[in-house]
């Protein structure tokens, strides 16, 4: 906002050097648009004011929001009834999803939220089981997880 101001203030200062006189057509129209430029360089400094203010607002939802998440992630991450673990071979994320996949009859792929990789699909889900030593398998009761090994 400063330079825009002190870009109108130098146009003010240049009009005064001009020596038109306020009472002519010309000089009426220079005085005019300076006055016009003057507005408008108070409104446009309000408005980064304002934009400034609610960038700093947006930057605290923002990280509020993620605080938030990270909480809740944390703490419900394969928290409740028979899941099964993957870990993504391309950026190592835990993904969490529901057993009840493996006996779905429709062809579901399971992806990775953080890189979108496919992480698991159920169209041979028992050799695909046993060949993952990535994927575990459990049941939560209380903070306990029993592995597949313990279910079989």
């Amino acid at each position: 906002m400063g330079e825009l101001k002190a870009k109108v203030a130098y146009l003010q200062g240049m009009s005064v050097g001009l020596d038109l006189s306020q009472d002519s057509k010309e000089g009426r129209l220079l005085k005019g648009i300076i006055e016009v430029l003057d507005e408008f360089a108070e409104t446009v400094g309000g408005l980064e004011e304002g934009h400034e203010q609610l960038q700093d607002y947006v930057e605290s939802l923002d990280e509020d929001l993620n605080n938030l998440e990270e909480d809740y992630y944390e703490d419900n991450a394969c928290n409740e009834g028979d899941y099964l673990e993957v870990d993504c071979p391309k950026c190592g994320e835990t993904v969490c999803f529901d057993s009840d996949i493996l006996e779905d009859e429709d062809i579901v792929e399971v992806t990775c939220p953080n890189c979108d990789e496919v992480v698991f699909v159920n169209d041979d889900s028992s050799d695909q089981f046993k060949d993952h030593p990535m994927m575990s398998m459990g049941r939560v009761s209380g903070s306990s997880k029993a592995s597949i090994e313990d279910d079989i």
